[in-house]
């Protein structure tokens, strides 16, 4: 019998929270990326490439520590940041952020794929008729790679769920405010027996996992039929 306690609810809540926020954030930003590489003809577009998917071969837990150079009280950013009042280390946003750059490779890769199937003539004759940009974006790419866009938020979606390495330096392991189920779980395997306890979050995770997967093959399946 699985039993879960308060904290294990919030980190449950906290790590839904987390994977929405990071696949919403992302999500704007990596159909712009996606659309650079895909669609229009720049220079430099191997090292696009190179830094977009630099974080599915680092370590997560290099990736955290960057970002906490640069992010933290005294980083380039994070000083700027902590003059306005706001602060990202050991805090929600800064697990979100931790999560938005793990999974943004993956959202990009998923959408570019999308758009790089998309006729280049629909575009044309959009163009030719007299569309806007944003036009056509809208009323032909975005239909068109529908799909592609709902893999890569489902794949995004959960890799933040699982995310444990960049959020645990960048925003540390406090119950209720950061402890995600991956951190939850952590903490359970280096308690004394807490290995019960360790275990139901993993059934947990595993469950909200496939539900994640199995809700974006369905909606996916009903946009092919649409």
């Amino acid at each position: 019998m699985i039993t879960l306690s308060p904290q294990d609810f919030s980190a449950i809540v906290l790590s839904l929270k987390v994977a929405t926020s990071a696949t919403l954030l992302a999500l704007p930003f990596g159909f712009g990326v996606a659309y650079l590489l895909a669609i229009k003809k720049i220079r430099g577009k191997v090292f696009i490439e190179g830094i977009v998917n630099l974080p599915l071969v680092l370590p997560p837990v290099v990736i955290g520590y960057l970002l906490m150079l640069l992010l933290g009280k005294s980083g380039f950013i994070g000083s700027f940041l902590d003059k306005i009042g706001i602060t990202l280390m050991f805090s929600l946003k800064g697990a979100v952020i931790a999560s938005t750059v793990v999974g943004f490779p993956l959202l990009v890769r998923s959408i570019r794929t999308g758009l790089e199937a998309i006729d280049l003539n629909y575009l044309s004759v959009a163009r030719t008729l007299g569309a806007g940009w944003f036009d056509t974006v809208w009323s032909i790419m975005i239909p068109l790679s529908a799909r592609a866009i709902l893999a890569g938020m489902t794949l995004m979606f959960a890799r933040s769920l699982g995310e444990f390495g960049a959020t645990i330096i960048l925003a540390g392991n406090i119950p209720g405010i950061t402890q995600t189920i991956p951190l939850a779980i952590f903490q359970y395997t280096s308690m004394p027996g807490g290995d019960s306890m360790a275990l139901g979050l993993c059934v947990v995770s595993i469950i909200l996992s496939y539900l994640v997967l199995m809700t974006g093959e369905l909606v996916s399946r009903y946009l092919a039929r649409g």
